[in-house]
């Protein structure tokens, strides 16, 4: 891959350039999927702050970005807080349910949205979406069904993958580069 050909494949170009929304699970996408509980209790999750750069790269670029897990985490508002996602459906286990309520709420269609996931409760909305993404963590039986499956795995990178090559394919990758060689806004 150049620095300006996305890692999409070429037949999936046409679809990421329509995409208005990115939707992810967090547990296996955005972080590695291992849970950390500390002696007390608390939760622990770990993110890739390249993952964090990248989700703020598409909000500039003026995609949408939102946060669909079945678990329920202070971690994860937390981290949607810091990064600016303002769609956080937690506690979701029918993720394609989820996946739908949002596009209806921001007035898109399924085709405007990619989604990204790992497991069983994320494969209908992989399926549905118009860009059904997911990581080399994922059983073969999820990647089998994605559309794309992201060279990095789930909590390394994965999530900047998506969110560069979604750059890139919509035509805001020069912009971006130009930005952070020349201080151009």
């Amino acid at each position: 891959m150049t620095p300006d050909t996305p890692s999409l494949p070429a037949a999936l170009i046409d679809q990421a350039r329509h995409i208005r929304l990115l939707a992810l699970d967090v547990d296996g996408v955005f972080t590695d999927g291992r849970l950390y509980f500390q002696a007390d209790g608390i939760e622990i999750k770990a993110f890739h702050t390249q993952d964090g750069h990248g989700i703020k790269l598409l909000r500039q670029a003026g995609l949408n970005v939102a946060l669909i897990t079945g678990r329920d985490s202070p971690m994860v508002s937390q981290r949607a807080a810091a990064l600016g996602i303002d769609h956080v459906l937690q506690g979701r286990e029918d993720k394609l349910a989820a996946l739908r309520e949002l596009c209806q709420r921001l007035g898109l269609e399924l085709e405007q949205a990619a989604y990204g996931g790992d497991d069983l409760p994320d494969l209908a909305a992989i399926k549905r979406a118009g860009l059904g993404i997911s990581v080399p963590n994922a059983p073969d039986y999820i990647r089998h069904h994605a559309d794309w499956v992201t060279q990095r795995h789930g909590g390394h990178g994965a999530v900047r993958e998506i969110c560069d090559a979604l750059l890139q394919a919509q035509g805001h990758w020069g912009a971006v580069v130009d930005t952070f060689l020349h201080g151009k806004r």
